[in-house]
């Protein structure tokens, strides 16, 4: 209809007490999907083609290399998405658990390996979206999705108050024009800034 306004409902980002309250409310392996995508700012593609060989459990890094998409393996989406990101001891602490648990462990296996696929695929995006309706609903929260984790890695950098230049690496995110004009930042800035968003997303649920 000419001249109306359409309303678009976009994918909010989570206050820091609410993001326990769905945590609640998420089984496994969706909790640990969660604090993933939140922890890192990781789009639910790369989340969902994670193995465990991208994890150095020595050295604590995760690599970011690969998407699924419709369950199929593609390169990530920008050559900056790709990247070796610090993962704090309390998040890898979280993927030890998780491993634990999961009958799908070799090195080679998704990290998210689905059961219904025999563990060669990993969960469809359509099961990670029922099961955080579901649990979004349960916990009293209005609209979300997978993006939603991403947003709010972006405002929760904000307010911790992480320089531009690193909140660019961290997102790695070629779209964030206005941080370009800065600088690169450290390795050592990075961890800080990671480090007091897991504090953000965990410590609150304990």
């Amino acid at each position: 209809m000419k001249g109306a306004t359409k309303h678009v409902r976009k994918p909010q980002s989570l206050a820091v007490e609410e993001f326990p309250l769905l945590l609640r409310q998420l089984a496994e392996p969706f909790r640990t999907m969660a604090v993933i995508c939140l922890c890192f700012g990781l789009r639910i593609s790369e989340c969902l083609a994670l193995k465990w060989s991208d994890v150095d459990w020595l050295n604590g890094t995760l690599n970011v290399e690969r998407g699924i998409v419709h369950q199929v393996i593609d390169d990530v989406k920008t050559p900056e998405s790709e990247r070796l990101m610090h993962i704090d001891a309390e998040v890898l602490s979280v993927l030890k658990t998780w491993k634990q648990q999961s009958q799908f462990s070799a090195s080679d296996d998704w990290m998210f390996a689905s059961p219904v696929q025999i563990g060669r695929l990993p969960f469809s995006y359509a099961g990670v979206w029922r099961a955080l309706r579901r649990a979004a609903s349960e916990a009293g929260i209005s609209h979300i999705s997978s993006h939603s984790f991403r947003r709010t890695f972006r405002s929760w950098l904000d307010v911790v108050g992480t320089p531009l230049g690193v909140q660019k690496r961290l997102m790695r995110h070629t779209d964030i024009r206005t941080t370009m004009r800065y600088g690169t930042s450290a390795e050592g800035d990075m961890r800080q800034a990671h480090e007091k968003i897991v504090r953000m997303a965990l410590i609150p649920a304990n």
